[in-house]
């Protein structure tokens, strides 16, 4: 394990974004947002971008180019600012990031204290960054390896949440070779579940987030549309049945004490989309509701159930837990989300704000806990 370094000056934070998934555009923004609130009074920030092909990319410190334009995502490629590549060294005994140019010396940018990753999704979110930072010993803001795994694959997370307890709504997994070897009998699985939970189902990627990838399938006669959508972002997918009920959202942050939540939030009825799909959340802005009207009974249990899902998936750091509140009164917890958006329109840091802790606040929280972490078992 190693040692939490003490420091004589400022720290120094390499801020992590972009990537290969299908989320890169959303990393982008949530990453202009940190880097216009880090205290650089206090902190030395170094902006380090993954372009869409996982070039590891020095990019501009200048998150107003960073931004959503006529509705398009910005991209890594926009704010590099050179063809050379960055690369943290994977010796914990150095923790210097040098840069490398063809035909050139390459260049020591100096030591990197801790990596604040706002990656979405896979090649990033998913534990594949984390397991990088561990072998580095570098120090990095939220879960591990295995949360952040179990909290990018759907399937895996819904099993460990109905192992401790708690209620997750009907699902079925359709793995990547059952599609490849027969698509009838998929057809034949998929009707069989809807038999017994009904029409609409929801089409999802199994590992990827934001919304996208999502297909609402009203009958078997869109079924193949909605698979070859999904395998699109991720060859394993997930159907679930429709919940009837308001969608609530809870924010979980890690204290010196222990993981507390947030005032709830509550996403209301899409109106432009089906659901509240990709372009609701950052295109549309679909404004939600801080805090959810909730009854304070209703409210107790859910940011009961939210920090239960956080010690169920053994996460470290920040976590969003996605919930149903059926027509019954149960809460249904839908999915946790380990490295939630941080854009100003973005749920999580509204609802801390609501709950007293503000964004610049809520980013020095997170940096200082990753700090005084070891990496290594924990």
């Amino acid at each position: 394990m190693s040692n939490v370094q003490k420091f004589d000056r400022k720290p120094r934070v390499a801020v992590v974004f972009g990537g290969r998934s299908s989320e890169h555009g959303v990393s982008v923004v949530t990453a202009a947002s940190v880097l216009r609130a880090i205290d650089r009074d206090k902190y030395d920030v170094l902006p380090i971008g993954i372009t869409t092909e996982g070039r590891w990319a020095l990019t501009a410190d200048e998150p107003e180019r960073m931004a959503i334009a006529e509705r398009r995502m910005p991209t890594v490629e926009q704010v590099a600012d050179h063809e050379g590549a960055v690369a943290l060294p994977v010796d914990p005994a150095s923790r210097e990031v040098v840069y490398t140019e063809a035909g050139a010396v390459p260049k020591v940018l100096g030591e990197v204290d801790v990596v604040f990753p706002m990656l979405h999704g896979p090649y990033g979110e998913d534990g594949t960054l984390q397991g990088l930072l561990e072998l580095s010993g570098v120090p990095y803001v939220g879960s591990g390896v295995l949360a952040s795994a179990v909290g990018m694959d759907k399937e895996y997370m819904k099993r460990i949440f109905t192992s401790f307890g708690l209620a997750v709504g009907p699902y079925l997994v359709i793995r990547p070779r059952e599609w490849e070897r027969s698509e009838e009998s998929v057809r034949r699985k998929v009707a069989d579940f809807a038999g017994a939970h009904g029409w609409p189902l929801f089409v999802k990627p199994a590992r990827a987030g934001s919304s996208l990838g999502i297909s609402k399938v009203e009958g078997p006669d869109d079924l193949d549309a909605a698979v070859i959508e999904a395998r699109r972002h991720d060859p394993k997918i997930i159907i679930e049945a429709l919940l009837s009920g308001r969608e609530i959202e809870c924010g979980v942050l890690e204290f010196e004490d222990g993981p507390r939540a947030s005032v709830p939030a509550e996403i209301p009825p899409a109106t432009a989309s089906d659901f509240y799909d990709f372009d609701a959340k950052y295109i549309d802005a679909a404004e939600g509701i801080v805090p959810a009207p909730l009854t304070e009974r209703q409210t107790a249990e859910v940011r009961r159930l939210a920090v239960a899902a956080f010690e169920a998936a053994s996460c470290e750091g920040l976590v969003r837990a996605d919930f149903f509140l059926l027509d019954s009164g149960e809460f249904v917890i839908n999915e946790i989300n380990t490295m939630p958006g941080f854009t100003p329109i973005s749920m999580y840091p509204r609802m801390w704000q609501e709950s007293g802790v503000g964004y610049p606040e809520l980013i020095d929280r997170l940096l200082q806990a990753a700090l005084n972490r070891a990496t290594g078992l924990r």
